[in-house]
């Protein structure tokens, strides 16, 4: 098990000028960061990788599509931009030597047309997660969609949804994201669910219902992290908080005040968490003659 941060709560750029809090992150004891790619060219990548790699940090990115680059759009100039964003998240994150990109790859962030997914729509979803897979592979760079809550997208909202795409893509380097944040609002058991799915799923986001810092509100975090120890889950448990100290962002997010008292308290309280409840999930489970992995 790896425990990752969600640099999005610094800015939507992350540069070689983030060291200090990089090295941060690195002294409290997170394996790696999630980098936000939202702009920038290769060479502003493959420096930060170079840091990232100094200072014994792993790499995953978050990645997502703007409206004019839409992959489920009727409009095959669309999905051309499409296509062309999606190659360069790939060569972006290639670059900083990341392993996986996570996030709504699959559609643009609160664009709507009022009505569920059509068939073309799903259909051109999964025409564009398996040419961004296939893409991906040669660079052993991995694909984790995200399932984001109804208010956000309409084509991949519930892990069903997830679920049904990738049967569809059917390629070996795609999988799709659990996020504890919108399972809260979409599935009705949301650890159960984690379980059903579990092997589908190749990326783990540990979000609060607030969005703030993890175990300060109502989601029943020792569920999750029971069901992840039951399922042997031995991979990325990244943090995802948002602030207000990027207007663009809070914006985005919908966050109108302020979820933590400091950045450094979310860092170090996120990271003590999630170290004591994995412990804990696993005396648990030991308790009951059930396997646990490390």
């Amino acid at each position: 098990m790896k425990v990752g941060f969600n640099l999005l709560v610094l800015g939507a750029d992350i540069t070689v000028e983030h060291a200090r809090q990089l090295e941060r992150f690195k002294a409290l004891g997170y394996d790696g960061v999630e980098v936000p790619v939202m702009s920038g060219d290769v060479a502003r990548y493959t420096a930060l990788g170079h840091l990232l790699r100094d200072l014994g940090l792993s790499v995953a990115t978050a990645g997502t599509v703007p409206a004019d680059a839409n992959p489920i759009s009727n409009d095959p100039a669309v999905r051309a931009r499409a296509r062309d964003h999606h190659r360069w998240l790939v060569d972006c994150t290639h670059a900083m030597g990341g392993e996986i990109i996570a996030g709504p790859v699959h559609s643009p962030v609160g664009v709507f047309t009022g009505f569920a997914a059509t068939e073309d729509e799903r259909c051109r979803c999964v025409e564009a997660m398996r040419a961004l897979a296939e893409y991906a592979m040669p660079a052993a760079v991995k694909i984790s969609a995200e399932a984001v809550n109804r208010f956000e997208c309409y084509v991949m909202s519930t892990t069903e949804h997830a679920s049904q795409i990738y049967r569809e893509v059917d390629h070996p380097n795609y999988g799709y994201m659990f996020d504890t944040f919108h399972a809260n609002i979409e599935e009705k058991h949301p650890a159960a669910t984690y379980e059903l799915y579990h092997r589908e799923i190749n990326h783990y986001h540990i979000s609060e219902n607030d969005r703030g810092i993890p175990g300060t509100g109502h989601i029943p975090f020792s569920q999750h992290f029971d069901a992840l120890r039951r399922c042997g889950y031995d991979d990325w448990l990244t943090v995802e908080a948002f602030g207000r100290s990027v207007p663009e962002l809070a914006g985005a997010t919908r966050v109108w005040r302020n979820l933590f008292d400091d950045a450094d308290r979310l860092f170090s309280d996120s990271i003590a968490f999630i170290r004591r409840e994995w412990s804990a999930a696993g005396e648990r489970l030991s308790g009951t003659g059930h396997e646990v992995s490390a």
